[in-house]
C-alpha cells in the first residue's frame, strides 16, 4: 500500500469514527428552574430507549465522556429489566447532554448500594428502609397478632416511625444485629443515631387516614410485603394491606414506597379505592411544635422539640393532589396528628413524606427544613424534560 493510499484509508477511519460518534443516541436533559439539581432520579424505560435488553445500557456525560452511576429495576419481578435510573446534575437554567452507550458489566461504574430495604423477620416483622439520609420502617401481622393476644413485644400500627440517623453509611443490619446481640440498643445513641420516635396508633411519618365527618379511620399492620429494588438510587418495595372500614366506606389500600439517594422525603404511591380522598399524617406527639401549612406549594411541615434536639416532619403532594391541610388535636394519646388532605385520582394517589433530624446537620432549623420543602415543591412541580435524540 502507498504512503497515498495509507493515509487515504486512515481519513476514512477518522470519518467513520466522527459519524459513529455523531450518532450515538444521546438524552437531552433540561432544567427549566432557578437552581442547580443533582438528587433527582431520572427513570428510563426499555421502551423509551428503544432498546429489549438495559443490562448493557450505560449513561455517559457527553461532555467528559465519565460514565454515570446506573441502576436497574425489575419493576414487577419477572426476571426482566424495565427501568434504568440516574440522577444527573443540571445547572439552573441549562441543557446538559448525556450519551447512551453499550457497556459491559466491568464498565460499570461502582457505587455502594446506599438505598437499601429488607423485611425484618428477627423483629417480628418489620419492614425497613434507609437511604443516606433517613430511615423509616413499619410493622407486620405478626406485631399485630401479638398485640391482639394480649402478649408483650408486639405493635399495632400502620404509622411510619422515623429512624433518626445522623451518618451517611447504612445502618439498618448494623443496629438490628447490635441490638439483638446485647452489644447495644437502638434506642441510645451511640455515635450513629437512635430510634426514639414514638409511633403508637399516631400517623408517625406520612401513615394514611381516611376522614368521615370529624373522625379519623385507618387501616392495622400491612399483610404482604415484597421488596423491589436496592441499590445505589434507590430503594423500593410494595405493601398490601387488608381491607379497612371508615364509617360506612370499605378501604382496599396497597403501596409502593420509594426512598431515592439524597432524599429527606419517601414517595408513596398509594393504590385505592373506596374514597376519592385520603389523608396522609404526621403525629404531633406532645402537641409542643409548629405546625406550618403552604396549600398553595402543596405541603404541611411540623417541626418540634425532640428529646435534648428538634425534629421536622412533613408531607408533600402536587399542587393537584394537595387539597387542603389540617391541625388535628384531641385529647387521646396519639390521635393528633397535622393532616394533608389529598385527591384520589383513577384510584391513586402520590405523596411524599419524611423528616430531618437537627442532629444530623441536614437541616437544624425550622426555616432551613421548610425552605427545603418549598425547593422539593418546586421541583415536583417542574420536573426535569428529559429528550431522546
Amino acid at each position: 500500500m502507498t504512503i497515498k493510499q495509507k493515509l487515504g484509508y486512515l481519513l476514512s477511519v477518522v470519518i467513520l469514527s466522527a459519524c459513529s460518534e455523531n450518532t450515538k443516541p444521546t438524552l437531552e436533559i433540561t432544567n427549566s428552574l432557578n437552581i442547580d439539581r443533582s438528587s433527582e432520579t431520572i427513570e428510563l424505560s426499555k421502551e423509551f430507549l428503544k432498546v429489549e435488553d438495559l443490562s448493557s445500557v450505560g449513561i455517559q456525560d457527553a461532555e467528559t465522556k465519565e460514565l454515570q452511576v446506573t441502576q436497574l429495576v425489575d419493576n414487577d419481578g419477572d426476571g426482566t429489566f424495565d427501568d434504568l435510573l440516574f440522577q444527573p446534575q443540571i445547572k439552573a437554567n441549562s441543557s446538559k447532554a448525556y450519551n447512551i452507550v453499550t457497556i459491559s458489566e466491568t464498565d460499570k461504574p461502582k457505587a455502594e448500594a446506599l438505598c437499601y430495604s429488607r423485611f425484618v423477620p428477627e423483629r417480628t416483622d418489620d419492614y425497613t428502609w434507609e437511604n443516606n439520609k433517613v430511615a423509616f420502617r413499619v410493622y407486620g401481622p405478626t406485631a399485630q397478632k401479638i398485640v391482639e393476644d394480649s402478649l408483650p413485644g408486639g405493635t399495632l400500627s400502620s404509622g411510619v416511625d422515623a429512624w433518626l440517623k445522623k451518618v451517611e453509611y447504612p445502618i439498618i443490619n448494623k443496629w438490628y444485629k447490635e441490638h439483638f446481640a446485647g452489644v447495644s440498643s437502638y434506642h441510645e445513641d451511640a455515635g450513629e443515631g437512635l430510634d426514639n420516635f414514638h409511633v403508637g396508633v399516631s400517623r408517625g411519618v406520612g401513615g394514611i387516614a381516611a376522614k368521615v365527618d370529624s373522625t379519623y379511620y385507618y387501616s392495622k399492620n400491612y399483610t404482604k410485603w415484597r421488596t423491589i429494588t436496592t441499590g445505589p438510587i434507590r430503594t423500593s418495595f410494595y405493601l398490601e394491606y387488608q381491607d379497612w372500614n371508615a364509617a360506612d366506606k370499605t378501604i382496599k389500600e396497597s403501596r409502593i414506597i420509594s426512598l431515592d439517594l439524597n432524599n429527606n422525603l419517601s414517595k408513596f404511591a398509594i393504590s385505592l379505592e373506596g374514597s376519592n380522598e385520603i389523608s396522609a399524617g404526621i403525629t404531633l406527639h406532645e402537641k409542643d411544635g409548629n405546625v406550618v401549612g403552604n396549600k398553595a406549594n402543596g405541603w404541611v411541615s411540623y417541626w418540634q422539640p425532640h428529646a435534648d434536639s428538634e425534629i421536622g416532619t412533613a408531607i408533600v403532594a402536587s399542587k393537584g393532589t394537595f387539597l387542603d391541610f389540617e391541625n388535628y388535636q384531641i385529647d387521646k394519646p396519639d390521635l393528633s396528628n397535622a393532616y394533608a388532605s389529598l385527591k384520589v385520582d383513577n384510584n391513586e394517589v402520590v405523596y411524599y413524606a419524611g423528616f430531618a433530624w437537627k442532629e444530623s446537620g441536614q437541616y437544624k432549623t425550622q426555616e432551613e427544613w421548610e425552605a427545603y420543602l418549598n425547593v422539593f415543591a418546586q421541583q415536583l412541580e417542574n420536573p426535569l424534560k428529559v429528550e431522546l435524540k
